[in-house]
């Protein structure tokens, strides 16, 4: 173990210095796209102004035969477009793959000084986040890199949520995580096919009317992911770091995804996986606050002065804990209204001033 005195020393000498801190900006999706695709690619540049980060998959969903290409792919487009504030994220292939040595080595060299987060899947313990630290500082300090990339890993395994708290504190440039529920309901042998979401068999039911089980009894479907995610937000929230629900795999089911991605939001997380155009606006409408929400918070932090103490407001007691809760909402939304300035019109209406 390093000693606590060294965990901000670059791992590698000329790497830039470790970050104190990891910074809030707006992420409210995170826009996947296969850089090998040509007509895809090509959208980039718009796409990219309208989502908070936008990242090139060089993994999952992408054909063996297309790896290459993907990853020359996303050298070629990181070079020739401005992304203004809009993050730019890759996920590369998993660190027991032939071909995650060439993606770091590649883009770190090529684009690093463009690249904000490496998206790392299947991590399972800190030996995964301290391996891709010290490379990363190595190939920073090769390529000149001034700003350190920053390490977001996806829970897919057991042993990787098992090892949560661990793989959150691994390194400084641990910025985040991101529920990956196929790979994680395969590996706990979930017996659910689908990517993200509820299960109608997932269930609890109504208690016998009068004791007449063949009754009509209202039944009340789960969220399988309840429990995952806030052990998550938890993990995140302790290590200073970042919460995002994954993949939606239904892509027709529009209200089952916002339904899915508002639990996430009400639970702590600050945004969500969009695999296709319509579900960029799903998750920009989700991970806003709700401007009437925003109204109320801006009203009670108002009445409360100070802070201090408790009152009744429209018939409900508001106290310390209450005004702590509506700065969150505030905070957030001044911060999405400098991003998106559609948003901050919605909030100026109800008198937050952006």
């Amino acid at each position: 173990m390093r000693n606590p005195k060294d965990f901000f020393k670059p791992l590698a000498a000329g790497a830039p210095a470790p970050v104190r801190e990891i910074p809030f900006r707006p992420s409210r999706m995170i826009h996947f796209f296969d850089p090998s695709n040509e007509k895809m690619a090509a959208k980039v540049p718009d796409i990219a102004k309208k989502v908070d980060i936008i990242l090139g998959n060089l993994e999952d969903a992408i054909k063996a035969e297309n790896k290459e290409a993907a990853r020359l792919g996303l050298v070629k487009i990181a070079q020739s477009t401005d992304f203004g504030e809009t993050q730019l994220w890759t996920r590369i292939n998993s660190l027991d793959s032939p071909w995650v040595l060439d993606d770091l080595i590649t883009l770190v060299t090529e684009i690093g000084d463009k690249l904000d987060v490496i998206m790392v899947p299947k991590v399972e313990d800190a030996s995964d986040i301290h391996y891709v630290d010290r490379l990363l500082a190595q190939l920073e300090a090769r390529a000149g890199i001034t700003k350190p990339i920053l390490v977001h890993a996806i829970l897919e395994t057991a042993a990787g949520v098992a090892n949560i708290e661990e793989i959150c504190a691994a390194s400084p440039r641990m910025q985040g995580l991101s529920l990956g529920p196929a790979d994680l309901a395969a590996n706990r042998r979930m017996k659910t096919t689908r990517v993200g979401g509820g299960h109608p068999g997932y269930l609890v039911r109504q208690d016998p009317i009068d004791g007449e089980i063949e009754s009509d009894r209202a039944i009340y479907q789960q969220d399988l992911w309840h429990y995952t995610i806030a052990r998550m937000v938890d993990a995140c929230v302790a290590n200073g770091i970042f919460a995002f629900y994954g993949p939606f795999g239904d892509i027709k089911d529009t209200v089952a995804c916002e339904d899915q991605f508002r639990n996430a939001f009400l639970l702590g997380c600050v945004g969500a996986w969009s695999l296709h155009p319509v579900q960029i606006d799903i998750a920009k409408k989700v991970f806003s606050p709700d401007p009437k929400d925003v109204a109320h918070a801006l009203h009670v932090i108002e009445k409360m002065g100070d802070g201090t103490g408790a009152v009744m407001i429209d018939g409900k007691m508001e106290d310390d804990a209450s005004v702590k809760q509506c700065h969150v909402m505030v905070d957030l939304a001044k911060q999405l209204s400098a991003r998106d300035e559609d948003v901050a019109e919605l909030y100026r209406a109800v008198g937050l001033e952006v």
